[in-house]
């Protein structure tokens, strides 16, 4: 599988996010990629598949990824 290229990806946050301490997402080829809005674009992405990046909408929409369950 090919790595995705992100170079020209449209990123997007969260309304709230505010200034800083938020994460930004972008789709392209296919791919979810995920990055930190601190580093402006030049630190590291985390790429997912459609299917991986579904999943774990998924599950956050169940209530599994809430801090008190990952505190667990």
């Amino acid at each position: 599988m090919a790595s995705p290229d992100f170079s020209a990806a449209r990123w997007r946050k969260a309304n709230g996010s505010g200034e800083g301490g938020c994460v930004e997402v972008a789709f392209q080829d296919g791919w979810i990629g995920v990055r930190d809005t601190k580093n402006n674009g030049a630190g590291p992405v985390l790429a997912f598949t459609e299917h991986e990046w579904l999943t774990f909408l998924d599950g956050a929409h169940n209530g599994e990824f809430t801090l008190d369950q990952l505190a667990n």
